[in-house]
């Protein structure tokens, strides 16, 4: 899901078309009341993006999101960070209450997405991008598909067949092998949300979900202004975001930098296990945090908002 970043920046003239009118100012910053800061070519700035299952067995526009990856982009260095968020964290939402992570923006859309990662992880977010499910098929379909380095087998018995069935609580084998694979849409999405029979369950998908973001940055360069017209319709309805056409006023700078960032200056944060405990709470297995642990390891990177 966080592929949709870098095709954010060098798409932007493209999918201006796709988004418009779907776009969401945010309410205000959670974390001390501050507003979204536009991008420019020299502040860092920070993103939360989204991904949503977006099936049938939610109303429209109230899904969990499968993926919540804090983005953290320095203009400067030429750095990037990525930090995935355990989808089944239990933490405190702002919407009231406590229950897993996943569920923040079921209950409140991307305001209140972003005010739990806010309030929670004590850190500032400057624009959030979603993406469904199909708009991310559909992108990678667009740029041909793309390579990745399959480092030990996925096989799920029990994958989600709601983007090859009419049932929304059917399900579908899946089987990725070990070594390198070029995806097509379809076959990158069952790479990146599945998630039973991996050792790691939902960690792995984190570590999946950012090397498809790494490849995916490497085709983009492939797309040129004849594919104008697709781009527009494989995004249509699945995507939206905070960020105005005139935030991205600096657009050859963004455009650029989509393009040449290092993939060694890109850091990958996961949160393994010695950040959370499994407990059983409210019916439902969850992953209680260590916030002593996680904390630090967060600020290292992201400024820390009190």
């Amino acid at each position: 899901m966080a592929a949709i970043l870098g095709a954010l920046t060098y798409f932007w003239p493209a999918i201006s078309v796709a988004v418009a009118g779907t776009g969401h100012q945010l309410a205000g910053g959670a974390a001390g009341g501050m507003a979204p800061a536009a991008a420019s070519t020299t502040t860092p700035f920070t993103v939360l993006l989204l991904g949503s299952d977006d099936d049938s067995k939610f109303s429209a526009d109230h899904h969990l999101t499968q993926s919540m990856i804090l983005v953290r982009i320095d203009p400067q260095s030429g750095h990037v960070t990525m930090l995935s968020i355990p989808r089944d964290l239990y933490v405190p939402l702002s919407t009231g209450g406590s229950d897993k992570i996943d569920k923040a923006y079921l209950y409140g859309n991307a305001d209140a997405a972003v005010a739990t990662v806010e309030n929670d992880f004590h850190v500032h977010v400057d624009h959030y991008v979603w993406i469904g499910l199909q708009g991310l098929v559909n992108l990678i379909n667009l740029v041909g598909g793309v390579d990745v380095d399959v480092t030990h087998p996925v096989l799920d018995d029990y994958y989600p067949a709601d983007q090859t069935s009419q049932d929304p609580y059917a399900y579908d084998r899946v089987a990725l092998l070990a070594g390198p694979q070029h995806l097509d849409g379809l076959h990158a999405m069952e790479y990146v949300r599945s998630r039973h029979d991996d050792a790691l369950s939902d960690l792995g998908r984190s570590q999946r979900q950012q090397q498809v973001l790494v490849a995916l940055r490497g085709k983009l360069a492939s797309v040129g202004i004849g594919d104008v017209p697709r781009l527009a319709e494989a995004l249509q309805g699945q995507f939206s975001t905070d960020v105005s056409l005139t935030d991205f006023s600096l657009l050859g700078w963004m455009l650029g930098f989509a393009r040449k960032v290092n993939p060694a200056n890109i850091g990958h944060v996961v949160l393994l296990q010695q950040y959370w405990q499994s407990r059983y709470v409210g019916g439902q297995d969850v992953l209680m945090p260590n916030w002593k642990a996680i904390l630090p390891l967060v600020h290292q990177t992201f400024p820390v908002v009190s």
